[in-house]
This record gives structure tokens, sequence and C-alpha cells, in this order.
């Protein structure tokens, strides 16, 4: 796909009309890009890597392209909205699969339980494990779907900056038990251990504890039922790309390998950005993609911040950071046959590991693993016969003091990680690997500028969410708006673009421009 995307650092045309920077071109950035272009804004998106998507980008090597962060496509009805909001066709430009299954989990004892959206098949499975606790999933179900109807469909889908706004969803919080954790919720209903991380996992996605993540994240389960696990082919980053080329469209600009270095205020107002090397360019609208905790952190660091200055960051809970493996295998497309698109690999302990990642901050021996084979569907991720994978650890980030050097730490960690595999997943891996690339905590703080090296921003606590989330309209800077996992409603990829989708409804519509009439000779 040819997108206009600019990654030199000659100075922009000068624009006429409004104009609007986003910061990050990250799903979040994209999607907001797309939001002002279609209200008239002339958009320029600048970001540091070499080409869009953020966390969704990737890297090839050795004809393996490795999807870097997200996987899935869950509420592809989000996806399809944005196009439609910028009158576009979606599924002209993406090519989305559905997948079935659409993961599964793996016990040390041998035990499994593979997810599908069909109702009756995961039935089948709650009463394989556990019979007795049919009744209780049935009721957990339900639970699911109040939630998703009340946390992503109302709140999710609405600025929440006003106090006033969580003060009246507050006895639906009560009435909903938000203060019970996922876990505690899923305790409440069903009695095998098994079943309990089935239900319960599912906020590590978004960089949560589910042992402290409020109950409200159990609508995940909805989501996945109701509207099925999808995979876009040639990845996530395929879908940035074409977001870049609806931009592109639009009349919007990518400026690539470029760093913003200061959001530039003005009697309290954004009036644009400076560059790493020098460059100012100006807006009437300033859109941070980036990091929340980078945004008001080290952006506004010229600037006296009201409610989001240093120390009250430094406070706040972050999500776990990541240690990702990504390799290549030859000769292997009919091995491991198996091995599906998606695989959890749970390890021997759930709560202890989730309190030494979250709590403790301690580098566990042990591990459970989220392995990703997108060559199983899409033969594009891969040369032909062999495999693409990565496997992915949550580990803590790196604001702990617990003495990890991941610069002589990551290598033995793989090399755990590849033992955990062969003996559990992929027996003789080690006779097939060919490409190699390994992500640490600090390849997320270094490439991504997230703070702590953490993978999703700040953790969504309960009271990290909603208004005690940093909002989508800065209180810092009039004319400032956030998107992306640090503000609301949160991480993920449903997530990040109902971001822009809330942005859509505080920005007001570009001015119309003026009509300059000749007169006639």
């Amino acid at each position: 796909m040819q997108v206009r995307i600019d990654s030199s650092s000659a100075a922009a045309p000068v624009p006429s009309g409004a104009r609007a920077v986003v910061i990050g071109a990250g799903l979040g950035g994209l999607a907001a890009a797309m939001r002002l272009g279609a209200k008239g804004y002339e958009v320029t998106v600048i970001d540091r890597l070499d080409m869009p998507g953020g966390r969704g980008s990737s890297i090839s090597q050795g004809g393996h392209r490795f999807d870097l962060g997200p996987t899935i496509v869950t509420v592809p009805q989000g996806l399809r909205e944005l196009w439609a909001a910028c009158g576009r066709d979606f599924d002209r430009d993406v090519d989305l699969r559905a997948l079935d299954p659409f993961y599964e989990i793996r016990w040390e004892d041998g035990s499994t339980f593979t997810a599908r959206q069909s109702t009756q098949a995961m039935r089948a499975e709650v009463a394989r494990l556990s019979p007795g606790d049919l009744t209780g999933y049935d009721k957990f179900l339900a639970d699911s779907e109040r939630r998703y109807w009340f946390g992503f469909e109302d709140l999710g889908r609405r600025s929440m900056h006003k106090l006033a706004d969580l003060i009246k969803v507050l006895p639906t919080f009560a009435l909903l038990r938000a203060d019970k954790s996922v876990y505690a919720h899923a305790a409440s209903r069903v009695k095998d251990e098994r079943l309990r991380f089935a239900l319960s996992f599912h906020p590590l996605f978004i960089g949560g504890d589910p042992f402290h993540v409020t109950s409200m994240y159990i609508l995940v389960s909805h989501l996945e039922k109701e509207f099925g696990v999808h995979y876009a082919m040639g990845g996530v980053g395929a879908i940035a790309l074409a977001m870049a080329g609806v931009i592109a469209s639009q009349g919007g600009r990518l400026h690539l390998n470029a760093e913003v270095d200061e959001i530039l205020l003005d009697q309290g107002r954004a009036t644009g950005v400076r560059l790493a090397d020098g460059q100012v360019l100006a807006a009437d609208v300033v859109v941070s993609n980036a990091d929340a905790g980078h945004t008001y952190g080290r952006l506004l660091r010229n600037h006296p911040r009201k409610r989001w200055h240093p120390a009250k960051l430094a406070r706040k809970r972050w999500s776990m950071g990541l240690f990702v493996w990504y390799f290549g295998t030859k000769g292997t497309r009919l091995k491991w046959p198996d091995v599906g698109h998606h695989t959890i690999v749970v390890g021997p302990r759930y709560k202890d590991h989730i309190r030494d990642i979250f709590i403790r901050g301690r580098l566990a021996d042990d591990m459970s693993l989220y392995v990703h084979r997108p060559s199983v569907t899409d033969p594009t991720a891969a040369p032909l016969g062999a495999d693409t994978f990565y496997a992915l650890s949550p580990v803590p980030h790196l604001g702990f003091d617990n003495g990890v050097d991941w610069a002589t730490e990551a290598e033995p960690y793989r090399q755990k990680m590849q033992k955990m595999l062969e003996e559990r997943l992929l027996p003789s891996l080690g006779d097939h690997l060919t490409e190699q690339l390994v992500f640490t905590p600090n390849s997320f703080e270094t490439r991504y500028l997230s703070p702590y090296g953490s993978g999703f921003s700040i953790e969504p606590r309960i009271l990290q969410s909603a208004w005690f989330r940093p909002h989508n309209v800065s209180e810092e800077a009039k004319g400032l708006y956030l998107v992306g996992a640090g503000t609301h409603p949160g991480a993920g990829l449903p997530g990040v673009i109902a971001s822009a989708e809330v942005l859509g409804t505080l920005v007001p519509d570009a001015p119309a421009r003026p009509v300059v009439r000749m007169a006639a000779e």
C-alpha cells in the first residue's frame, strides 16, 4: 500500500486552515488523526519510529515478520465505525480473519481449556474440567454482559473528565461490586482453580493485576463471546498502515524518524510542539498519544502542572514490564500440529507469581507464557515452510529496586523460556531456531518512551480508571488532548481506539475557511 509518509527532517509545507499535531503514531494517535481529519483539520502526526503503529509496529528479519505488540482484534466494529466516520470502508482496507479457537490454555498437569466464541462449546469445556461449575459459569457470563454494557458501551465511549460524571455512576459501581477484583469475582462463581485462572487472567492483556484490578474488567469475556477474536492479515501493523493511508487521503502527513521534545504553551494554551532538532510546528490543537507519564513528566517539563506533576506520577501504580522473545524456526510448518495461533502456557503458581510481578517486584524463576504463532493463519509472517513466533512473559517494571540488570539477565531468562517451551509446547525447538530478537522492559523504555519500561502505562486499578485516570482533555493546558493506553478508557486495542472516539466528542470541528471571491475584471 502506498502511503504518504514523510520520514525526512525537512520543514513541512505551510498549512492553511486549522492545524492539529498528533504526538505519536501508535494506534490511538492514528485513530485520533483520522477523527481530526474527518473534522476538517490539517493533521501532522509525528513519531520517532520509522513506521506507523507504535507498539503495533513490526520488525522484519530473515524473512520473518515479528509483530511486536498486540496480536488480536476484538470489538472490530470500533474500527469499522472509525473508518465510516472518515467516509471509508474498513473491510476494503484490511483483511480481518475470525479465529476459532481463540486460544488454548495449558496447565502443568496436562489439562487444557480451549476458548471459542460458541457458548455451547465453552460450556462443554467447563463441563469437561469441572461439571459442578456450569451454573456458576453461566452466572459469570451474565455478570460479564452487564459490565460490558455499563463499563464499555457507556463509560468507555464518553469522556470522564468531570467529577460530577463520576459521582453519578458511583451507585452503579456499587451495585456491580466494582470494589471486588476480577479474580475475586471469578472465584465467587466457580470453584475449580483452573477455571478461576481462565476467567480472570485477561487483565494481564492490558497491564492489570487480576487480584487487584476492578471486576468491571470481566466484561472481556462478553467481548470475546459476542464479537469474536480476529487477526488482521499482515499483522496489526497492516491496520496501522491502512490508517496511515486514510490520513494521507485526508491530506494529512506522517512525519517519521522525528521526536517531539516539548509541547509549547502560550498563556496556558497549547500552541504547537518543538522537535528534538529544534523545528517548531504550530497547531491549533495538540493531541498526545505519547504515554501520559511521558507527556506530563517530560513534554510539559517547562510548565507548572496542577494535577499531573512528577511526584504524583511517581506514586502511581504502573503496569508490569514485558519480556518478549521473538523467534523464527525453519522446517516447522507441519511440526507441532497441536499448537495453534495463540497458546497460554501456565506456570506452577498464579497468585504468588502475580504478587512477585506487581507487588514485590521480584523476577521469579518460574513463568507463565503467552505464545503467538501467526504463521499458522498468515503465511506471509514467515518464509516458506517456516514459522514465526513470539513468547511473552510478564515481569516487574523498572521502577522496583530489585537489582535486575536486563543487559546481563536477558539471555539466561530467554534460555529458561526456551527450556519451558521445549518441555511444555514445542519439543526440540532449539534444533529449528533461526532468527531471534528479544525485548525487555528496557526496550519498552527506550523504543516507546514508556515510564519504568511498563508495557501498558498506568495500571487500570479502580482508583486509576475513569475520572482518576489522566483525562482525554488535559486539565494542564487548553487545546491539549490525550489518547492511548495511559488515558481513559485504558489500554488494549479497543481501549485506544475508543480514546480517539472520545476525543472526537471533545474537539470542536475545524472552523470553516472563509470564501475569497475575486472581483470580475
